[in-house]
Formats: C-alpha cells, structure tokens, sequence
C-alpha cells in the first residue's frame, strides 16, 4: 500500500507526464521511472503508466479535437488497425527477441530529432503528402501500434514523424492525430493489463486525476502555440528517451 504522500507526488508527476505527452509525447519516460522509484513491481508500473497516460491522452485528444485538429472520419480505418497491431505485439512479446531494439530503436530516435531540429520549413502549415492518407496511414498504425505493444518508448515520436514526412500535417494537427491513434495502442495493451489484474489502482487513479490536469493544459498550450514548442519538444523527448534506452533505464 502507497502511503499518502507517495499518493502526492505520484498525482504532481501525473500533471507533469501528462503536459509533456499532450505536445510531444514521452510522457512515460517522466511517469514510468517514478513508479519503479517507489517500489512498484515493473509489470505492475508498466500497466499502471499505460492506464494513468490514456486518461491524459484522452483529454489531450478530445482538446485537439474540439478545436479541429483531428478529423476521426480520416482515422477511420486507422483506428482499429493500429489497434490490432499493439495487442497483436503485446501478445508476441513474449516469444521474440527485442534485445535489438535497445540500439536500434535510440538511433531512430536521435535521427527524429535531428530532423525535427534541423529541417527548415517545419511549421503548422500543411504540405504535399507523399503517400496517400486513408490507405498507408492505417498501415503505419499496423507497424508502430506493433512497436509499441512489444516495447513502446517513441511511439509517439514516431508517429509524429510519420504524420508530418509522410502525410504533410503541420506539427500542431501531426500532435493531434498522433494523439489519437497513441490513445488507440495504449487501449490495446490495456485490454491485456486490466483482466490480468496487473493495474495498482491507487496509484493509476491519483495519477489520471493528475494527467486530466496536464494532458488539456499540454493540449492548448501545444495549440497555443504551435511548431514553437511541438518542435522542441519532440527534440528534447526523442533525445531524452534515446540516452535513457542507451544507459539501459
């Protein structure tokens, strides 16, 4: 049993992750090592940091939403695909090896940032897709909703990514969506946590009330104020997690 100030400080750091992860997300890397930090089991951390962060996407989600930077009939299709790709990955996890991604992965990472830090022309302007929106953006869910169901750290960097290389968005509508289908995959793994009795409530509770709070104050200040922030964020998030899977955190 936590006791209350640990309850406290869990629900400051629900505030916290759930600001950060409404711009650029990584809002796990600020919550997940605080739970491991005061004693929780990491499966039952691991669960507990999927279900506090969906709560504050949720608001994240529905702020973008309200204010147009979603379109859900676009996401049609995308929506259960990616869906199907992170419990699909949460179900294998077990029987692959994903030692190779501890290096891989951190790479990637270091090359979203460099290109989020060096690109000239991103703004939240949109441009010219290179692929077509409703038939390869439920193919890229596909592939990072299976990312993230067998390992997880830069989903939200990648799709980002994806959103703006591929598909043109401007980095505030890129935030957006990738908010949404970010909410997609962490239900899948939540379809598996939940039933298994893995989530610690206490904690998960206290941090959701802290992540509704973050994720709609991370939300408008993202829409506020656009590319100026998104984009150094994701700089400082894809670095941040990239020398955290380095040091093996």
């Amino acid at each position: 049993m936590l006791d209350p100030q640990v309850l406290m400080l869990l629900g400051l750091v629900g505030v916290l992750a759930g600001f950060v992860d409404a711009i650029a997300g990584g809002g796990g890397m600020v919550a997940l090592p605080v739970l491991l930090s005061v004693g929780v089991p990491p499966v039952a951390a691991l669960a507990t940091n999927k279900l506090q962060g969906a709560i504050g996407t949720s608001v994240a989600v529905f702020t973008y939403w309200r204010r147009g930077f979603i379109d859900f009939r676009a996401l049609i299709w995308a929506i259960p695909v990616t869906f199907a790709g992170s419990y699909l990955g949460a179900v294998t996890v077990k029987s692959i090896d994903t030692s190779l991604l501890q290096i891989a992965v951190p790479l990637a990472l270091i090359g979203i940032a460099g290109y989020f830090l060096f690109a000239p022309k991103l703004s939240d302007a949109d441009r010219a897709a290179r692929l077509g929106f409703a038939i390869f953006v439920p193919i890229m869910g596909f592939a990072v909703g299976f990312y993230d169901g067998i390992f997880g750290p830069g989903t939200g960097s990648f799709f980002t990514m994806g959103f703006v290389t591929l598909f043109g968005l401007g980095l505030t509508r890129a935030a957006g969506n990738t908010k949404a289908l970010n909410l997609v995959s962490n239900l899948a793994a939540l379809a598996l946590f939940i039933p298994a009795g893995d989530v610690l409530w206490p904690a998960a509770l206290v941090m959701a009330a802290g992540q509704i709070v973050g994720g709609y104050l991370g939300a408008i200040t993202g829409i506020k104020f656009g590319a100026r922030i998104i984009r150094p964020l994701v700089v400082l998030v894809s670095i941040g997690l990239a020398v955290r899977l380095l040091l093996g955190g």
